[in-house]
């Protein structure tokens, strides 16, 4: 059966529609799995990027160098543009649980994808100058790239990382490349010899095969790669439209990793969520509307449903799943006393800043337990303006507490912190505790009255039920400080145009931790 200039054309642009759709999703998969591995999310896409469009201008110009069978130059690129997509992701797993160089591996496979989209535009360019002329040949060619990239980017968004996850998007990617160049080597096989065409099919057949296998073994070798990373055993991973999950298991303890960072352990959890919890309840002079931000473990709420006065508590999590987990999760459920399904608490999967912007509702007391501001993205649950929302938030005499980090290991965003919520107008008190697994953490209280370490320390807990650790001579140590590990007298004010704290985080003694 012979084919049309046109269906030739038209075979040839579908080829670079899939090109430009596998090639995008690529750059979104390295620059996440960059995100995970090594942090600061805006960093690594602009990195990723980057170097994958400079690597499309070297690739671009190398494709000069292709003078002999344009066609055969196109099918052996497309071919090794499959596999490389396809098992992009895979590898990165493996050698992050192996090695300190994921991060070279990552770029690594920016700069080879990109080279090979990058020849793969101008070869396109150069076949398809036999079948349309040069105004519509040029037009046409980047057109579908660009069209494909659009779609990659909606796919990925929306169907890939949240159902599909880091493990199968680049092998049904990397598939659909491999397809349709096998309809263009199909539709174009009159420009091959015999023996050419032998060799392309064999070779078609092997990476199918191999695309195959390593959609059947991803998920066990990416588990294999990614428990290497971690001292106790995975009982449960998940990559969600925002975050990668894990908890591990060590004997009868559990712990809660964000995208590599421990969260907390159910060895000492109560250690951080008992004075982060009743210091402010206690400070609180009404506790009847209750606001907490983050905390989708659900440990902070159990401990503020010790306080029977409380008529509502609303739970805003970024992430459901997280949510999912407190709610349903056996473990977590069983550390929080199944909180989260208690009727007093009402859970959004919500941003907190952006709910924050759109609520006109008042609460007496805001809590505030989010990750570490290691990146720009959570950078901004941190700043004045984000202060300044929930001091409108806050009822007269109401009162806020933010998780802050370490004192310890990063002195300055601690302070950073603190310098910030008081340019928000709040008056604030530092508090400490050292959490066994975590080290020494912190946090801010806020208030718009004066609070004195005296009133923390005659608070009495001694009535609260089921307290693990927290009593009255405790909290005496709660508000004592050494001197800062750090100078501290030119820290800068956090804001969203101005973003100091990530960079100050960055900065600390984590390789004490």
């Amino acid at each position: 059966m012979g084919y049309t200039k046109k269906q030739k054309s038209f075979a040839l642009k579908i080829a670079l529609f899939a090109t430009g759709l596998s090639g995008i999703v690529a750059e979104y998969i390295l620059s996440t799995l960059a995100s995970y591995f090594i942090g600061n999310a805006i960093l690594q896409f602009t990195l990723i990027v980057s170097i994958m469009l400079f690597a499309m201008g070297l690739g671009s110009r190398l494709s000069r160098l292709f003078t002999g069978n344009v066609v055969l130059s196109f099918v052996i690129t497309e071919l090794i543009l499959s596999v490389f997509i396809s098992f992009s992701a895979i590898i990165c797993y493996l050698t992050y649980g192996y090695t300190d160089f994921s991060w070279l591996i990552i770029y690594m496979f920016s700069i080879l994808i990109g080279l090979l989209i990058g020849l793969e535009i101008p070869l396109a360019t150069r076949i398809n100058d036999d079948y349309e002329e040069l105004r519509l040949n040029i037009s046409n060619i980047l057109e579908k790239d660009y069209f494909g990239s659009l779609i990659g980017g909606l796919f990925f968004a929306f169907v890939g990382l949240p159902y599909l996850g880091l493990t199968y998007t680049p092998f049904i990617l990397g598939f659909l490349n491999l397809s349709v160049s096998f309809w263009l080597f199909v539709v174009l096989k009159d420009t091959f010899s015999t023996k050419i065409k032998k060799i392309l099919i064999l070779a078609y057949i092997v990476v199918t095969s191999c695309i195959a296998l390593g959609i059947y073994f991803a998920n066990p070798i990416i588990q294999y790669g990614e428990q290497a990373k971690y001292k106790d055993k995975i009982v449960f991973s998940q990559q969600t439209k925002y975050q990668k999950i894990v908890i591990t298991k060590w004997k009868e303890w559990h712990s809660l990793y964000i995208n590599g960072n421990q969260q907390l352990s159910s060895f000492d959890e109560f250690m951080y969520h008992e004075p982060m919890a009743h210091v402010t309840m206690n400070l609180a002079k009404k506790k009847n509307n209750i606001l907490i931000l983050g905390g989708g473990d659900g440990c902070l709420a159990r401990e503020i449903l010790k306080y029977d006065n409380i008529e509502t508590i609303t739970l805003v999590d970024l992430d459901p799943v997280m949510l999912d987990l407190g709610k349903n999760n056996k473990t977590f459920k069983s550390l929080n006393n199944n909180a989260l399904n208690n009727s007093k608490i009402k859970t959004i999967a919500a941003d907190a800043f952006t709910f924050l912007e759109n609520k006109t509702i008042d609460y007496d007391v805001i809590f505030v337990d989010l990750p570490d501001p290691n990146n720009v993205d959570l950078n901004k649950l941190y700043t004045k303006e984000f202060y300044l929302l929930c001091s409108q938030r806050l009822t007269k005499n109401g009162i806020m507490i933010t998780q802050s980090g370490s004192p310890y290991y990063a002195t300055k965003a601690f302070y950073c912190i603190e310098k910030t919520m008081q340019a928000a107008n709040f008056k604030t008190i530092p508090l400490h505790n050292q959490i066994l697994t975590l080290g020494e953490w912190g946090w801010i209280i806020g208030s718009k009255q004066k609070i004195s370490s005296q009133q923390i320390q005659n608070i009495d807990v001694s009535k609260i039920d089921s307290l693990k650790w927290l009593n009255n001579k405790s909290i005496n140590l709660l508000t004592s400080f050494g001197k800062p590990l750090s100078d501290t007298t030119n820290i800068k004010i956090n804001t969203i145009f101005n973003p100091k704290l990530y960079t100050y985080y960055k900065e600390g003694n984590w390789n004490l931790y």
